[in-house]
């Protein structure tokens, strides 16, 4: 099963990390916050690391319903 990946946007400060790490995982809409695009366009690590990169741990990152990031 592919990652489940969700973003909390009252936590997400709109740095970009994501982005840099996960182009096209991730990209910032009209207020500069996060959202998801395709997580499943782009190698799990590449996710995992744009999580783990996130400075507000705005990112949460599960597989089988158990939580990585």
């Amino acid at each position: 099963m592919g990652l489940e990946v969700e973003i909390d946007r009252e936590l997400c400060m709109g740095s970009g990390n994501c982005v840099y790490e996960a182009p096209g995982a991730f990209d910032l809409d009209d207020e500069s916050v996060a959202v998801v695009v395709d997580p499943a366009g782009v190698p799990a690590d590449k996710v995992i690391a744009a999580a783990l990169k996130c400075p507000t741990h705005a990112i949460t990152v599960r597989r089988d319903d158990v939580k990585l990031v």
